[in-house]
């Protein structure tokens, strides 16, 4: 069973129609913590704050822009959300719900998820870029809670779908950006993890540790999109280090992991062989 249709998606795509933003598009991108930049690249954009947009949520982050840009990269159009909403801004693990209704509304392209991660992986340090396999949801929170539909009952075998993740590796050694591989653990936040339970997270299977893109795949599935996702490790995990995780460094080092994604972007928009539908 799809998804029901949601007056608020109708409502906000609507509008991004009459701004000119409509598809197709080859890929929707959203951008997480300092990969902002990614929008200057974009040729020809046009570019709608969110809070002109109907029904979208605020991006109260700092690094975390709020605008939505379409364009074109690497010669394939594509469209960019600069910043998310997290559960921990609204306590609505489903904060994410229109933007992404939109997605699948202007000709529902692939999703590719950023976000800044802590790790445990030993050869993946600050700067590193690492695609998700799975996750671990140990936040408590699902977006689907309260939808009445029978949709709500999403498998999420392959959530992160096995074609996109082949295709990114594959640009990632085109473009000889180094990719890492791991199992990501969604903590609710916005307090870092503590020692004990990043040990917990490790025992448990997980590779990265951070605070959103879980709830945007189950909300991705639950619309009928194929979804892939990165995470910039900007710090090891804590009690993997001597080091205290902040925001600032998470900002900081997500920006110089930026020029990495970049190159990976435009070497899976580049392959005449990316499918650019569901």
């Amino acid at each position: 069973m799809s998804a029901p249709d949601d007056p608020r998606v109708v409502a906000a795509a609507a509008v991004l129609r009459a701004r000119g933003v409509e598809g197709p598009f080859a890929l929707a991108l959203v951008a997480g913590t300092g990969l902002g930049g990614l929008a200057e690249a974009i040729e020809a954009p046009r570019i709608v704050p969110y809070g002109e947009i109907p029904h979208f949520p605020a991006a109260g982050v700092s690094g975390h822009a709020g605008r939505l840009v379409a364009g074109h990269l690497a010669g394939r159009p594509v469209l960019l959300f600069q910043g998310r909403a997290h559960a921990y801004e609204h306590g609505d693990a489903a904060a994410m719900r229109v933007p992404l209704g939109v997605v699948r509304a202007l000709g529902a392209p692939p999703l590719l998820l950023t976000n800044a991660a802590g790790s445990m992986l030993p050869a993946a340090g600050p700067g590193s870029l690492a695609l998700i396999t799975d996750h671990i949801n140990l936040s408590g929170l699902n977006p689907l809670i309260g939808e009445p539909s029978d949709a709500r009952f999403v498998p999420m075998r392959d959530a992160y779908d096995p074609a996109l993740r082949t295709a990114l590796a594959a640009a990632a050694g085109r473009s000889g950006v180094v990719l890492h591989e791991g199992v990501y653990a969604w903590f609710s936040g916005p307090s870092f993890e503590t020692p004990a339970e990043v040990r917990m997270a490790h025992r448990l299977g997980a590779d990265l540790v951070g605070m959103s893109t879980a709830p945007e795949v189950i909300l991705a599935r639950f619309l009928g999109l194929r979804v892939a996702a990165l995470s910039l490790v900007t710090n090891h995990a804590e009690g993997f280090s001597d080091g205290t995780p902040s925001h600032g460094e998470t900002q900081r080092v997500a920006a110089l992991a930026a020029q990495d994604v970049a190159r990976l972007l435009a070497a899976l928009l580049a392959d005449p062989g990316f499918a650019p539908s569901p």
